[in-house]
């Protein structure tokens, strides 16, 4: 299997896509105004204590304040030398405290807030706060995760501090992991400086960019190569994983072409994500319909025609269609409540492997996830984790003519209701003349009654100009 990073570089943004065998994986975008926080570490001041609602609201120094649970509080500050361990009911207000954001603002929200601090290394994750090893639970092996457990007693670290060992550190040797470990350290040592040096509200801590939180998360062994259209970004690229991951430098590379994702077919893929219908290879599809509250995927037979009975056919399209849901929402980084409905299985056993495999396919993703099961009717309910904005947010705004409606009236709706406002223009008004502009499928639909215009001309005595403006959208109504 072939796997690539690819990053193109514009002024205003910066694109990552993973591709295996041609097919888009994971994509992401950042922007200089949309930078996402998640990661960064901050000094706050408690602003606000609302034991109503379990929280705390804590300035960042941002326009939007954090919200921190009060049950995730494990340390605060009272001066910026020292710091101990505090019980809810002492959470006071202008008390300073150490927290990480750990999911973006929305609307009108501000970012989520956590005092349990992770720094994020190329295989583990240091928690300062901490004084455990854990092992992801994604790597499953027995005999893996003893390995791993025993390097870190033979490793003799600090024992005031914790870690998690990450899924990429699978098969890792010692050497790696000590070297990853003893970076963190460092760095760790370095911020616990800058914490007493700062007052709140300060930023201690920046996540890297887009760039850089690829090649630690997704340049895994399986991938071939990275390859980036920028030549400025290429030798940035160069620099860091020298400096952390020299072994993988050689499979970095610059491309010449004019257009990267056009060449490698990765711009079609990407227009597709915003599309609600997703075709499958089988002609069967999914319809992805995000909510206010929740996701709603809809899985259909479509086109599908292998000749075989109602149930089996019924049970490879949901198969399809199971891999095809876990792929894209990681893709679109759909998060929250998500209702997926699979065509009706009357055998149990067919809706037992149909949820498996969604499982399995969502294991691959780096959100995490919780699958509640399936019900008799198809229906799977599962949450997934939402931390970033979606590419969806990110590239779209709301339709500034349908207003979220996802619909706009009908050319003969519109007809009737311009007639109807082309009488209350001229109740009580001496016009001798007056003009109707209107898209030309609405022109079309009031030409079909042309009795009623002659009908409004003789009420009211006056001349109808009618005026086709293809430039109108269907919805407006100008009367001059």
């Amino acid at each position: 299997m072939s796997k690539e990073i690819l990053i193109n570089v514009e002024p205003q943004e910066k694109r990552v896509a993973v591709v295996s065998d041609g097919e888009l994986e994971e994509f992401y975008i950042e922007r200089p105004q949309d930078k996402t926080i998640v990661g960064n570490i901050y000094k706050g001041r408690i602003e606000a204590v609302l034991p109503s609602i379990g929280a705390a609201f804590v300035d960042i120094g941002l326009p939007k304040k954090g919200f921190l649970y009060l049950s995730e509080i494990e340390f605060a500050f009272d001066s910026p030398e020292t710091a101990h361990k505090v019980a809810q009911h002492q959470i006071k207000k202008d008390q300073q405290v150490l927290v990480q954001v750990v999911k973006e603002g929305f609307g009108t929200k501000g970012p989520r807030l956590s005092t349990h601090i992770g720094l994020a290394g190329r295989y583990l994750v240091l928690m300062p706060q901490d004084d455990q090893v854990g092992i992801s639970r994604r790597i499953e092996d027995e005999a893996e995760r003893r390995r791993l457990k025993n390097i870190f007693k033979e490793l003799r670290l600090p024992k005031d501090v914790g870690f998690i060992v990450r899924t990429v550190a699978s098969g890792k040797s010692k050497h790696e992991l000590h070297r990853d470990a003893q970076f963190l350290l460092k760095l760790w040592r370095r911020l616990e400086r800058t914490v007493q040096q700062k007052k709140a509200p300060a930023i201690i801590y920046e996540e890297y960019d887009l760039t850089f939180r690829a090649i630690r998360d997704s340049f895994t062994d399986d991938v071939s190569r990275l390859i980036v259209d920028s030549k400025d970004e290429y030798y940035r690229i160069k620099r860091f994983m020298n400096a952390f991951m020299n072994y993988l430098t050689r499979r970095v590379d610059l491309h010449k072409g004019d257009n990267l994702f056009e060449d490698k077919d990765v711009e079609r893929q990407i227009n597709k994500i915003f599309e609600s219908k997703v075709y499958m290879k089988s002609k069967a599809y999914l319809v992805i319909e995000p909510t206010e509250g929740l996701v709603v995927i809809d899985v259909n037979s479509g086109g599908f025609k292998k000749k075989m009975n109602q149930e089996e056919a019924a049970f490879k399209v949901n198969c399809d269609a199971a891999a095809e849901v876990a792929r894209q929402l990681a893709l679109r980084d759909l998060g929250g409540i998500i209702v997926i409905d699979f065509i009706d299985m009357e055998k149990e056993f067919h809706r037992r492997e149909v949820l498996n495999i969604l499982k399995q396919a969502l294991n691959k993703d780096k959100a995490k996830f919780d699958v509640l099961g399936i019900s008799k009717f198809g229906l799977v309910e599962m949450t997934r984790e939402r931390i970033h904005k979606t590419v969806q947010m990110l590239s779209y705004q709301a339709c500034p003519y349908c207003h979220g409606k996802g619909r706009v009236r009908s050319a003969v709706t519109i007809a009737i209701y311009a007639l109807k406002e082309l009488k209350r223009f001229l109740k009580g008004k001496s016009q001798r003349q007056v003009s109707l502009t209107l898209a030309p499928a609405v022109i079309a639909e009031v030409l079909k009654e042309k009795e009623d215009l002659r009908s409004i001309e003789r009420r009211f005595k006056t001349s109808i100009n009618l005026v086709s403006d293809p430039a109108v959208h269907i919805e407006e109504v100008k009367i001059s």
